[in-house]
C-alpha cells in the first residue's frame, strides 16, 4: 500500500487547490513523476483515481492526484475544461518543487485529458487568459478518453452531461450528489483540444477505448492526428476513463512515459 499525504496549493488565479501526494515506492526506479488529473464528478480520493495514482507510484513515480476547481477539496466552480489549465499549471510547478530534476508528465482521463492537451498547447500565449511560465510545462502528456471537440451531444451519456449542466435542477444534483458545483465560465467557447494540439513541444499519448460510451473513437483519432508528436493506443473493449483503465494499460502507460521523457530537455527547465 502506497501512503497518500493531502497537499494544499494554488492557482495564479487564487484558486485554492487539494490533492493527494504518493511519494513512490522507494527501491524503484524513479525519473518520472505524474499529474493526474480526473474525469468531470471525479476527485483525488475516488477508488478510481487512487487505484490510478498507487499504480503509477508502485513504479517508484511521485504522483500528485489533483482536485480540479470545483471538485472534492478545492475551491472554486469548475469551467468542464477551461480554467483548469490554471489547476494543472500549479500542480506541474507544484511537481517541480517537490521533485526537482525529474520529468514531469501529465495524465488525464475524460474532462481531465482536455485540460492535460489544453494547458500544454496553450504556452501562456495569447489566447490564454492565465499566465503560465516553463516550470509550468509538462515533459510529456497522456489523455485517455477524451474528447477532441467541445459539446459532444452524439452519445446518451454525454446528451446526461449537458442537461446537468445547462439546467438549475441539474447543476443543483451535480452539487449534492456528486459534490461538484459548476460555475458559469463552462458556457463560453474556449480552444478545443483538436485546435490545441497542433501546437503540443511534447509527445503525447492519446488512449481511447473502442467500448467507450461517452466519446466515439473519432475523437482520439482527430487528436492523434493534429499533433506533433503522437502515439495512438485504440484499446479492444475498453470503457471509459479511470474506470476502464486496466492495471495492465496503466503499466503500459507508465512504460511509454518513460521512454517519451528519457533525455528530454525540457526536465527541470
Amino acid at each position: 500500500m502506497v501512503d497518500a499525504e493531502p497537499v494544499n496549493m494554488t492557482s495564479s488565479d487564487d484558486v485554492s487547490l487539494t490533492g493527494l501526494y504518493y511519494a513512490g515506492v522507494t527501491g524503484v526506479s524513479s525519473g518520472v513523476a505524474y499529474l493526474v488529473g480526473h474525469r468531470f464528478t471525479g476527485s483525488a480520493h475516488r477508488p478510481t483515481v487512487r487505484a490510478m495514482s498507487t499504480g503509477l507510484a508502485k513504479s517508484g513515480a511521485g504522483v500528485l492526484a489533483l482536485d480540479f476547481r470545483g471538485h472534492g477539496g478545492s475551491g472554486g466552480y469548475s469551467t468542464v475544461g477551461d480554467a483548469e489549465t490554471a489547476d494543472v499549471a500549479a500542480g506541474v510547478r507544484w511537481l517541480r518543487h517537490r521533485t526537482p530534476g525529474v520529468a514531469v508528465v501529465t495524465v488525464g482521463f475524460s474532462m481531465g485529458a482536455s485540460v492535460v492537451i489544453r494547458q500544454a498547447g496553450l504556452h501562456g500565449g495569447p489566447d490564454e487568459t492565465i499566465e503560465m511560465g516553463p516550470l509550468d510545462q509538462p515533459d510529456a502528456v497522456v489523455a485517455v478518453s477524451g474528447p477532441g471537440r467541445w459539446y459532444e451531444r452524439g452519445t446518451r451519456p454525454m446528451r446526461r452531461v449537458h442537461r446537468g449542466l445547462e439546467t438549475r435542477l441539474g447543476r443543483l444534483g451535480l452539487r449534492l450528489i456528486f459534490r461538484t458545483r459548476v460555475g458559469g465560465r463552462w458556457e463560453r467557447l474556449p480552444l478545443s483540444p483538436i485546435e490545441l494540439a497542433p501546437r503540443l513541444r511534447v509527445p503525447l499519448l492519446v488512449v481511447h477505448g473502442d467500448s467507450d460510451p461517452y466519446f466515439g473513437v473519432e475523437h482520439a483519432r482527430m487528436l492523434a492526428a493534429s499533433a506533433p508528436e503522437a502515439d495512438l493506443w485504440l484499446e479492444p473493449g475498453m470503457g471509459h476513463a479511470e474506470n476502464a483503465t486496466s492495471p495492465e494499460l496503466l503499466a503500459r502507460i507508465d512504460r511509454w512515459a518513460r521512454a517519451a521523457v528519457s533525455g528530454s530537455a525540457n526536465i527541470g527547465r
